[in-house]
């Protein structure tokens, strides 16, 4: 039997089990994508990342990204979290700081803030979203399946950031965080609309964060994933979409994962033309080897 090198690391946080929990495979190489999906399954994480040798010269390493069910072609938590452990392990190098990530989504800019390790966060440019047009039929059926009040719900949006979220606007985060939805409604409008789930969020007044947030994923193995990055950069996104950025500001922290016992805190970015950026600290919990035929 092989073995390989293994951590599960802690993402958007830097309290141990708290965040969302990443299983990273630090040499994939040999490993076939069948493989790749029977460990992913195994692990029965949100995601599981699998590193491998780059196939460009502009890249450092090549990210594989799997949840329980598929590959995904980028993920925010997975490419935060293995960053993390490769400079953890002395696999990554970087110069000034900044890095390359090469994955299903492209070429992907990385770097690292902070001078001391309580301030250190690393952060990750998010593949450019698409936003399909608003459809106030579907407003009604996001009502109807998270039991809102009738028009509760004002231009809910899919965006796609390589994972694809339907994203809806709420009137606070106490209505955020009060959200108690069917988890088989929610994976029937899920399937119907081809998203990875569907992700919700609400403004906050004062506290440690803009936003509170839940992101909904009942197709890919889990109900709730617990702090969500593809879900906060889609956010981000919708809110530039729709002209309402300005009220929370360009950068801003959103919280994540209260409500399941993992509160985490993403720190996102988003310039004058769109681009997003997020980022978070991390804590490894488990370092060592796992065995693989």
């Amino acid at each position: 039997m092989r073995q390989v090198a293994f951590k599960q690391v802690d993402v958007f946080t830097r309290i141990p089990f708290l965040g969302n929990p990443l299983a990273v495979i630090l040499d994939a190489t040999g490993i076939s994508e069948h493989e790749m999906q029977r460990i992913a399954r195994w692990t029965n994480l949100s995601e599981t990342s699998f590193v491998l040798p780059p196939t460009c010269a502009a890249a450092d390493y090549r990210l594989r990204i799997f949840t329980t069910t598929q590959e995904l072609p980028f993920a925010g938590h997975p490419s935060i979290g293995t960053a993390h452990a490769l400079l953890e392990a002395g696999l990554l190098q970087p110069v000034a700081n900044r890095w390359t990530q090469e994955c299903g989504a492209g070429l992907l800019r990385l770097y690292r803030s902070g001078a001391t390790p309580a301030d250190r966060r690393i952060h990750v440019q998010v593949p450019r979203a698409k936003i399909a047009p608003a459809a106030a039929a579907l407003d009604r059926q996001i009502e109807a399946v998270f039991g809102l009040k009738p028009r509760q719900v004002d231009q809910a949006r899919v965006v796609d950031v390589g994972a694809i979220w339907l994203v809806v606007d709420l009137d606070s985060a106490t209505s955020v965080r009060a959200l108690q939805p069917s988890s088989a409604a929610l994976e029937q409008l899920s399937a119907s609309l081809g998203v990875t789930g569907i992700t919700v969020f609400g403004r906050q007044s004062g506290g440690d964060a803009k936003l509170a947030v839940r992101s909904f994923c009942p197709g890919e193995g889990m109900f709730e994933d617990p702090v969500c990055g593809s879900g906060n950069a889609s956010v981000a996104a919708y809110l530039h979409a729709r002209g309402t950025l300005h009220a929370i500001g360009p950068t801003y922290r959103a919280s994540q994962g209260r409500e399941l016992g993992r509160d985490g805190y993403v720190d996102v970015a988003v310039d004058a033309s769109g681009d997003i950026e997020i980022g978070g600290a991390c804590v490894t919990c488990v370092d060592g080897f796992i065995r693989l035929k």
